[in-house]
């Protein structure tokens, strides 16, 4: 049985063609082998082997072979690389452009997209996100969350609101209505406790 398209853009067969084609294009310098975005995606590596190979096949996506390792880029020298990339950044960049900006800051024990976005990312119905919000657990500096939030903002083309609480504030069961509100709803993981 197939499943539903996904809301956050139904053009796509599932969310990890949209996340796939979102780490090549809004990382074009950069090369991934199929282990690393495993690892990024989640998904399985039959499953992201055979996408590549649809994805080399239709000329979105360029393959270099180092011995037996496969990498793959975004071909950024089609008519389609500049729609396709924009198109990206608003509906599945927010993940791509996100994990990156954080993964380096210092004091983050966790990091999840929460929100309208993830919720279009769980194929919940609405319409298209107009902002991305960004839950970070931990002790990191406020103005570095601002900086990564400015900066992913100008990769996005749209606002970026980071919001930070303490590791001691999100595992207690007390009363706060924002991290039961939170709880309650989808989450996707930036980062999640032990990767740092």
């Amino acid at each position: 049985m197939r499943s539903n398209a996904p809301s956050l853009l139904p053009l796509f067969r599932s969310n990890t063609v949209g996340e796939f084609l979102a780490w090549t294009y809004l990382h074009p310098d950069d090369e991934y082998s199929i282990a690393e975005l495993v690892k990024l995606l989640g998904a399985t590596q039959p499953t992201l082997s055979r996408e590549a190979d649809r994805l080399v096949a239709a000329g979105l996506l360029i393959e270099r072979r180092r011995g037996n390792l496969r990498l793959l880029r975004a071909n950024t020298d089609t008519i389609m690389a500049k729609p396709l990339t924009d198109l990206l950044a608003v509906t599945y960049g927010p993940a791509a452009v996100l994990e990156p900006l954080l993964r380096d800051i210092p004091g983050i024990e966790e990091a999840y997209i929460y929100g309208s976005w993830a919720a279009r990312f769980a194929n919940h119905p609405g319409p298209p996100p107009k902002d991305v919000d960004v839950l970070v657990i931990g002790t990191a500096d406020d103005d570095d969350l601002y900086t990564a939030a400015r900066t992913a903002e100008r990769a996005l083309g749209r606002e970026v609101n980071i919001h930070r609480i303490s590791s001691a504030s999100w595992r207690q069961d007390g009363p706060d209505p924002f991290v039961a509100s939170v709880r309650g709803k989808p989450l996707y993981p930036l980062i999640q406790e032990g990767e740092v």
